[in-house]
């Protein structure tokens, strides 16, 4: 009992002594000690991707050739391990095939073999295919005498080289790319920065998707400049153009965005998009016209006032289960809303339809300005004159009476007063074209004299229909092949 007493203090008291760091006072210890973890986890990683990849099969492959840290040198290697499963001493492991010394022949005279020997040199990039990456399935050639011709080899690198390319833009184009209800590391980034900012409480989720933009309802925070709404939506326009690929046709011949337009750098073009939109609300909001309200900008990332009440969001006019009543009052809603936003904002929606106008308080609210133009764009009529026939197809298949024919509500809007006539598309848009080019010069003077206030030129009311001036048809004529601004 005295000696098992001796022995349990000796014991208690090794345990009880204190653990003994090793010195980091050094840089290069401590750097060599991280290291040595890193190469550790790396070989951990390393062994079950080569466990994943063997699976069950009879043949395996191993990845020993890429381990930072061999068992012999890994002091926290299991003490079960036999020597054999180091794969470089495997007695299992089948031999590369022997090729020529590095002097480049073999044997004297006659029985000279030189390295351009076709046995060889197919020996010899049999062993090379034990240089290609790991993920390469190069099978087990190694094992058995197989002789590559040069051809084969040379085609079976440049495949993997072309695999390791296109796997490498795969994975630079996910990590680069906002798409569906993902976003990418950079726009993560940008959202976590206005919550660490405090202009946002958290962001809840998605709650609608576009072919340009995925939105977010987020809690609203503080700013100094102005107060945050209590619910917004942040709208992050999509970094890839696939859905939505002719989007320079609604900006490169918009002034106001002309000369910082560049086609070659598409998140370029990404960020003049929002800041388009963030523009087009502003004009809207100093009209009164219902639209979200902008908190805030940050690149392709527009902070917008939530349209809607307790994380529910406002219904699209063609989900709205309308009265008679209500339909119809939303349809002069609508007609006045196209009126003011063209006469008032100097703006063409360009994508009106009853997928982009919501319903709340019993108002109609417009959103997706982002594509809107000045009529005096080049195809500023035109994209009123689809607007006109999206709302006009919507309001008449929901049974409103009042609704105008596509023609009337382009008239009751431009109030260019185009003869309907045989009411034909065709004829009628070509006297749209027609149209535009004075309706151009009409509004090229109505700024000419806002701006330098001189006297008023010789050409009638500015305010009547272009049919109302005096020589309106001269200066149709003469103005339609002269490039407007």
């Amino acid at each position: 009992s005295d000696v098992m007493s001796e022995e349990l203090a000796r014991q208690l008291e090794e345990e009880n002594q204190p653990y003994e760091y090793p010195d980091t006072t050094s840089d290069l210890m401590l750097a060599q000690m991280l290291q040595m973890q890193f190469d550790r986890e790396f070989d951990d990683q390393l062994r079950r991707e080569e466990k994943k990849f063997n699976g069950d099969s009879k043949v395996s492959i191993s990845f020993e050739n890429y381990r930072k840290v061999h068992p012999y040198e890994d002091s926290d290697s299991s003490e079960d391990e036999v020597d054999w499963q180091d794969t470089r001493h495997d007695p299992y492991r089948a031999e590369k095939p022997q090729t020529n010394p590095r002097r480049g022949f073999t044997g004297k005279g006659k029985n000279i073999t030189t390295k351009h020997d076709e046995v060889m040199c197919g020996r010899k990039n049999t062993a090379r295919m034990d240089n290609f990456a790991p993920e390469v399935h190069v099978g087990d050639g190694l094992g058995m005498d197989l002789k590559l011709s040069n051809q084969v080899f040379n085609s079976l690198k440049q495949h993997c080289y072309s695999e390791q390319r296109r796997s490498a833009k795969l994975h630079e184009k996910k990590e680069h790319s906002t798409a569906e209800q993902a976003v990418d590391p950079r726009t993560r980034l940008l959202m976590y920065k206005l919550v660490n900012a405090g202009v946002l409480e958290n962001i809840n989720g998605c709650i609608s998707t576009g072919k340009e933009s995925v939105v977010f309802h987020a809690d609203g925070g503080s700013l100094e400049e102005q107060p945050v709404p209590d619910e917004v939506v942040l709208k992050v326009f999509k970094t890839t153009l696939n859905e939505f690929k002719n989007r320079d046709r609604y900006i490169k011949d918009d002034y106001r965005f002309r000369e910082r337009f560049s086609k070659l750098n598409p998140r370029k073009v990404i960020r003049l998009w929002a800041e388009k939109e963030m523009h087009n609300l502003a004009r809207m909001k100093k009209a009164e016209i219902p639209c979200p309200d902008v908190v805030l900008l940050r690149k392709h990332i527009l902070v917008m006032s939530f349209i809607g009440k307790d994380h529910v969001p406002a219904p699209k006019l063609k989900d709205a289960e309308l009265s008679a009543e209500d339909m119809k009052n939303a349809y002069y809603q609508v007609l006045h809303l196209m009126q003011q936003m063209f006469q008032e904002c100097n703006l063409v929606h360009a994508d009106l339809s009853e997928y982009n106008m919501l319903w709340h308080h019993r108002k109609v609210w417009l959103i997706d300005v982002s594509q809107s133009v000045e009529p005096t764009h080049p195809h500023g009529l035109e994209f009123l004159f689809r607007d006109c026939r999206n709302v006009a197809t919507f309001f008449q298949k929901r049974g409103v009476s009042e609704a105008m024919s596509v023609y009337e509500l382009f008239n009751a809007v431009s109030q260019l007063n185009i003869p309907v006539g045989a009411e034909d598309e065709a004829e009628f848009m070509a006297e749209v074209l027609n149209q535009k080019y004075f309706y151009c010069f009409q509004m090229k003077v109505d700024v000419h004299k806002k701006k330098k206030k001189k006297e008023k030129f010789g050409l009638g009311n500015i305010g009547d229909p272009p049919h109302n001036h005096g020589g309106g048809e001269e200066l149709r004529n003469g103005f339609k092949n002269e490039s407007l601004d």
